[in-house]
């Protein structure tokens, strides 16, 4: 665990589970409360909607002023924005829980202000440990996240019978607050800041042509859209089979939902042990993480399902840690903030397509024969980014699957074409 090495990640590291864990308390409250006013599954939906659509939206004004300017006042601005929305929260459940506009207000607001800060936050992420340190550090990541997801959704359910919601949102806003301590306690003179954007090479404009100029992020991103629309949206797929064919109920789902979270923190600590995040890695596991999602359409029992999901799970965070080592190890710095937002964008969309989708398949072919389907389909996309990664790079399919990174004089040739 390499980046544990460096005294600001092990803050920067001890105050991420403390925020998302606080984070996934007050996404469970949320989700609660609106449920719980409406009595209608629509309703938090749009909740979701609400969070993602800024992203897609903003998304690159907020790469954009990462690049440009300082990136810890961007994060502290941040912090204290979501802060204040969830202490809004809580005083909007003490006061009026039904008041469910409010509620999506906020929502709103807090996309805003995730689309504005995110790459900023992602772009001092990286600044806390040395460039060959930064693989180890995203594996780390996957794993904090996964288990402050898991605590705070175990921590959730302890507390909403005593705190209530307005509890958990309170709870929320304080935890932000460890991230600012953990900022004023780094040593500034063991960052390792990365270079910003000047001149032309500034501005949404330069970024977007930045990325339509380099084939191999374009393939990239659209194997991570479908990867993420068709082979992610698990929520939809397991509470379908739960459902339908296990007929396992709400408690079998309840237990795939942990094997899945389970599965997440093994992916993370199995990316995180490997020295290089390589493209070979990325493909090979987006092959095998499709097949085994088309073999589990036809698993006749809720424990060999389960089985299943593990290592589809652990995949899944090896894929998207890789995604996010070598779209920030291969592009020039001061694009890092922008390739992030499009990272995002490619993220939140993949969301708000799959889950209607996957939603649609479940019911007019049977959950089944949409994870078969599905799974096949990005299977499909993963060779064909093999084939197209293989053309741009001049070599055969094997050869590409040797390489540890792409061509770096190739981005640079890119980044001297803005």
């Amino acid at each position: 665990m390499r980046a544990f090495r460096h005294r600001n990640y092990r803050l920067w590291a001890g105050a991420d589970i403390v925020s998302v864990t606080g984070t996934w308390m007050q996404v469970l409250g949320v989700n609660w409360l609106i449920l719980k006013a409406t009595g209608s599954a629509t309703s938090v939906g749009l909740s979701l909607v609400l969070t993602a659509l800024p992203t897609m939206i903003l998304g690159m004004w907020g790469g954009s002023l990462a690049d440009r300017l300082p990136s810890r006042p961007v994060v502290v601005a941040s912090q204290i924005a979501q802060a204040a929305l969830a202490a809004t929260l809580a005083m909007i459940a003490l006061k009026d829980p039904g008041n469910i506009t409010a509620v999506y207000g906020v929502a709103l607001a807090g996309g805003v202000v995730t689309a504005l800060g995110g790459p900023a936050l992602g772009r001092f992420g990286a600044e806390v440990v040395p460039p060959e340190d930064l693989p180890n550090a995203l594996s780390l990541g996957s794993v904090l996240n996964s288990a402050g997801r898991i605590l705070g959704m175990s921590l959730a359910g302890v507390l909403m019978p005593v705190a209530g919601m307005p509890g958990l949102f309170m709870i929320n806003a304080v935890s932000f607050f460890a991230v600012l301590a953990a900022l004023a306690m780094m040593r500034r003179s063991e960052m390792y800041v990365l270079e910003r954007a000047s001149g032309e090479s500034r501005g949404i404009r330069a970024g977007v042509a930045f990325v339509l100029r380099t084939p191999w992020l374009l393939t990239i991103f659209g194997l991570a859209l479908v990867l993420g629309s068709m082979g992610r949206n698990y929520q939809v797929t397991m509470a379908s089979m739960s459902a339908g064919p296990l007929a396992a109920g709400a408690g079998g789902y309840a237990l795939l939902s942990t094997v899945f979270a389970v599965g997440t923190v093994i992916g993370g600590i199995a990316a995180a042990g490997r020295p290089q995040l390589t493209m070979r890695l990325l493909l090979a596991t987006a092959i095998v993480t499709s097949l085994a999602q088309a073999f589990s359409g036809v698993m006749p029992v809720l424990s060999l399902f389960a089985m299943v999901m593990l290592p589809i799970a652990a995949g899944g965070v090896v894929i998207d840690t890789t995604i996010g080592s070598r779209i920030q190890l291969d592009t020039p710095e001061k694009m890092r903030g922008r390739i992030l937002a499009v990272n995002g964008i490619v993220g939140a969309a993949a969301g708000a397509i799959g889950g209607p989708v996957l939603g649609w398949m479940c019911d007019n072919l049977g959950p089944r024969n949409a994870l078969e389907i599905s799974g096949l389909i990005t299977a499909g996309a993963a060779l064909l980014a093999a084939v197209a990664l293989a053309r741009i790079n001049g070599v055969s399919v094997a050869g590409l699957l040797g390489l540890p990174s792409l061509p770096v004089r190739r981005v640079a040739a890119a980044v001297e074409e803005i």
